[in-house]
């Protein structure tokens, strides 16, 4: 059995990270850490904004079942194929619609079936929102507490100099 054959079948034992306090590390550390917590910020702002861009078209989609009445029967209509691009079309029964359930597919529902599938998501993101703005605060304390030791030790560094 050679070596390296033994050394596979050794336990590997993880270390579980030791809390250090932040006084204990230096300007270079202190610096690494808080260009961590900057990208960790901008990329949960990034997903909160996401998040809300979702939630405001599942917003729309909940007026736009809303608008959809008896009246409207057999009237030309303009139906979306994208964001941006509308064709006519006619609305042969108001009480039945189309919804996206996502990666392309459709489900046909009742107008108050497609009011509570919309309804449903824009509370799902919102519960989510709520979790990830707890998350952002907690980074941005973190973040803040780190920026405070930084000019602390830089005020000492300062006064150090100015006293050699």
């Amino acid at each position: 059995m050679s070596h390296h054959d033994r050394a596979l079948r050794l336990p590997i034992i993880m270390a579980q990270p030791q809390p250090v306090s932040l006084t204990d590390l230096d300007l270079t550390q202190l610096g690494e850490i808080k260009k961590q917590f900057e990208e960790e910020l901008n990329h949960l702002t990034n997903s909160f904004a996401q998040l809300k861009q979702a939630q405001a078209k599942f917003k729309a989609c909940i007026e736009n079942v809303a608008e959809i009445n008896l009246q409207n029967q057999g009237k030309t209509i303009l139906v979306p194929l994208t964001n941006s691009l509308y064709v006519p079309g006619k609305l042969n029964d108001p009480e039945q619609v189309l919804v996206d359930v996502g990666t392309g597919y459709f489900v046909q529902k009742t107008r108050p079936q497609a009011t509570k599938h919309y309804q449903n998501k824009v509370n799902y993101i919102q519960t989510n929102l709520e979790t990830l703005e707890d998350t952002i605060q907690k980074k941005r304390d973190n973040m803040n507490a780190v920026v405070n030791v930084i000019q602390v030790k830089l005020q000492e560094q300062t006064r150090n100099t100015t006293k050699a």
